[in-house]
């Protein structure tokens, strides 16, 4: 299954961009994980369907109402198939 993975820089950590990630990748019936890193960014793996990844591609580029996103890297990678989207703490 294709997936993607990377970081969203910007105000990410303390407004729970984790918290709205989650939720986004719940509607759009993905799979993965998100985290924050000790360097101030949000790191990610998501998996599933193209359409659903682009969308979610673009919402990661605007982040929840609270953040401000200045930057988004993105590689795309093939995974096995994950059960759920969770945040690792």
């Amino acid at each position: 299954m294709r997936g993607i993975r990377g970081e969203v820089a910007g105000k990410v950590q303390g407004v729970f961009f984790r918290k709205n990630t989650k939720a986004q990748a719940d509607m759009l019936g993905l799979t993965g994980w998100v985290r924050n890193t000790k360097v101030g960014t949000v790191a990610f793996l998501i998996v599933g369907e193209d359409s659903a990844l682009a969308a979610m591609q673009r919402w990661l580029h605007r982040g929840p109402r609270l953040a401000r996103v200045d930057k988004v890297d993105f590689e795309t990678c093939q995974v096995e198939d994950l059960t759920g989207f969770r945040i690792d703490y």
